[in-house]
């Protein structure tokens, strides 16, 4: 039973349902929660350890800005209990929040580059292998010419 302005939360995340309940002629809601994704159990410690340190480095940042938990959630446009989320690197924290965090402290641009492809280390490799391939296609086939220019040139001359 919720009193009026109370507020059940708990979870991982910020997707809600709003059940709204009339308990007594006051009413409240109940907020339940998404299940939580897979992924975030299985995430590589290197990743985990960069969430874990972006978060210290926001916190960092609203302090040297000198900006209460409150007044930067309120910024953000979430609650305390999610900033201190964020600031803790808890992979559940929507991208959108980390975003906006990142707007407020000018490093929004960033966002942009970080999947570029010219940065995507992978691909490119996939790139030089398929290059190196062909590469040594090419020079199979030009050698393949050449016994084949040769053979013919034998034969004319050994007619």
């Amino acid at each position: 039973m919720l009193g009026p302005g109370r507020r059940c939360v708990g979870g991982l995340g910020e997707l809600t349902t709003n059940i709204y309940l009339t308990v007594n002629g006051t009413y409240g809601k109940v907020y339940v929660m998404s299940k939580s994704s897979n992924a975030l159990q299985q995430l590589p410690p290197s990743v985990t350890a960069a969430l874990v340190q972006m978060g210290a480095d926001l916190a960092v940042a609203r302090m040297r800005r000198k900006e209460s938990l409150k007044s930067w959630a309120k910024r953000l446009g979430v609650s305390v209990p999610t900033l201190l989320r964020l600031e803790a690197g808890e992979a559940s924290v929507s991208l959108g929040v980390l975003a906006t965090a990142l707007w407020l402290i000018g490093r929004d641009g960033a966002l942009s580059t970080l999947a570029a492809p010219k940065e995507d280390r992978g691909a490119l490799e996939l790139d030089v292998r398929a290059a190196e391939e062909l590469g040594r296609a090419r020079a199979r086939a030009t050698a393949q010419a050449k016994r084949a220019r040769a053979a013919r040139a034998a034969d004319k001359s050994a007619t």
